[in-house]
């Protein structure tokens, strides 16, 4: 189609790098590219952390065990942040509502989009990454390492770097199972069933588990309460 809709279709999680660092210079351009993204209101309720020292990616890594973290020439945690509209609504009014489902959407989306951007953007560059958002089951501590506020709360973070792994494209769900014309068309089963054996045939020797496994062991089970906990602390829910 084009160089755009190729380098889309052309996405792999990259979780190996190379120790070849990210310039200051790309590095900012990579996340000013992320913050284009569209945004609710233009109220940009996200703030991006950048983590480049080995201090600090160790004592993220002893947190969320993910490899990528430590090998990545920068990390960007990405945070939902309604800590700014606190002080801007405060210039008018002495009520603050930050609580409830609508506004934790508002930030979350908004941090999506930017950090769908920015990755995007990093591979357009030549650089690979992965969207780690296990940051959620270590909320509390990973907003005490970060010196998280009130109204801030983690949503994901991006290990990026020079890939040092080459995977094939993951195959996506069948487009007549996600789009739909005019209305929702519910499927049965054996539109999971149909992919589980094409994820099976992707993974080959890698494949632990079938796909529909891994959504029984996500949404199975009682969800990880640690950033409703955080939610609570940080005011964002009573």
């Amino acid at each position: 189609m084009n160089e755009t809709i190729n380098l889309m279709n052309a996405h792999t999680s990259v979780r190996r790098f190379t120790e070849e660092q990210i310039s200051d210079k790309e590095l900012r351009a990579i996340i000013d590219a992320g913050r284009a993204a569209s945004s609710w209101k233009n109220f940009q309720s996200y703030s991006i952390i950048v983590v480049r020292s080995k201090e600090k990616k160790e004592a993220l890594f002893d947190l969320v065990p993910q490899e990528a973290i430590r090998q990545s020439s920068a990390f960007l945690l990405f945070v939902g942040d309604l800590n700014r509209a606190q002080k801007g609504v405060h210039m008018h009014s002495e009520d603050f509502y930050p609580e409830g489902t609508e506004n934790l959407l508002i930030s979350s989306v908004d941090a999506a989009l930017a950090g769908q951007n920015t990755l995007l953007a990093a591979e357009s560059l030549g650089y690979g990454g992965v969207i780690i958002g296990l940051v959620r089951y270590a909320a509390s501590q990973i907003a005490e390492l970060f010196k998280l506020p009130d109204y801030t709360y983690p949503v994901f973070g991006i290990a990026l770097g020079t890939p040092n792994q080459n995977h094939a494209v993951k195959p996506r769900l069948p487009y007549e199972a996600v789009v739909f014309e005019e209305e929702y068309r519910e499927q049965d089963r054996s539109t999971i069933q149909a992919y589980d054996r094409v994820q099976t045939e992707y993974a080959g020797e890698r494949a632990k588990e079938t796909w529909s496994q891994r959504l029984a062991a996500q949404f199975g089970q009682e969800p990880n309460q640690a950033i409703d906990q955080l939610f609570k602390e940080k005011k964002l829910e009573k």
